[in-house]
C-alpha cells in the first residue's frame, strides 16, 4: 500500500519546493506524476521546471506519449507514466493511490482553505489505515519529518 506523505510549505513557494523534491526521485530511478487542479496552474509549473535552475534538467512533459516521460503532468486520476510517486498540488483529488510507492501531498500552509483540506485529508488517511507522514520547511529550507 502507498504511503501518504504531507508537504507543508511555510517559506518556498511550490515553484521552488517542488523541483528538489523531483530530482530526488530521478536519482532514486522513480517515475513521477503531477496532478494538479488546474491546466494554467500546469502550464505555469511546466515553465517552471524548464528554468528553475541552469545546471539542473527534468525531463517532463503534459502532452505526447507518457510512458516516455520521467515527470507527467496532468489534471486527470490514473498513472500514465508508470510513476511510483503521485504529487498532488493545488488541491488535487489523490483518487485510488494503490498504484504508487508513494503520495505526496504538498500545500501551503499560509492559505487557510488549503490547510483545513490537508486537515482532513490526513485525518481521513488515518481513518483509512494509511501511513502517513508530516513534512514541515524548516528555517533553512530543508524538509524535516515530524514526529
Amino acid at each position: 500500500m502507498a504511503e501518504l506523505w504531507f508537504y507543508h510549505l511555510e517559506r518556498s513557494e511550490l515553484e521552488r519546493a517542488l523541483p528538489p523534491l523531483l530530482e530526488k526521485c530521478l536519482q532514486r530511478g522513480w517515475r513521477a506524476l503531477i496532478r494538479g487542479g488546474a491546466p494554467e496552474r500546469l502550464d505555469a509549473l511546466d515553465d517552471t521546471l524548464w528554468t528553475y535552475r541552469e545546471e539542473s534538467f527534468l525531463p517532463h512533459a503534459r502532452e505526447g506519449d507518457p510512458a516516455r516521460q520521467p515527470i507527467w503532468l496532468t489534471t486527470e486520476g490514473g498513472n500514465p507514466n508508470g510513476a511510483q510517486v503521485l504529487f498532488l498540488i493545488d488541491g488535487a483529488e489523490a483518487g485510488d493511490i494503490a498504484a504508487f510507492e508513494r503520495a505526496c501531498l504538498v500545500f501551503d500552509g499560509r492559505d487557510q482553505a488549503a490547510l483545513e483540506s490537508a486537515r482532513l485529508r490526513w485525518k481521513a488517511a488515518k481513518e483509512a489505515g494509511i501511513a502517513a507522514s508530516y513534512w514541515r520547511e524548516s528555517a533553512a529550507g530543508k524538509w524535516e519529518k515530524q514526529a
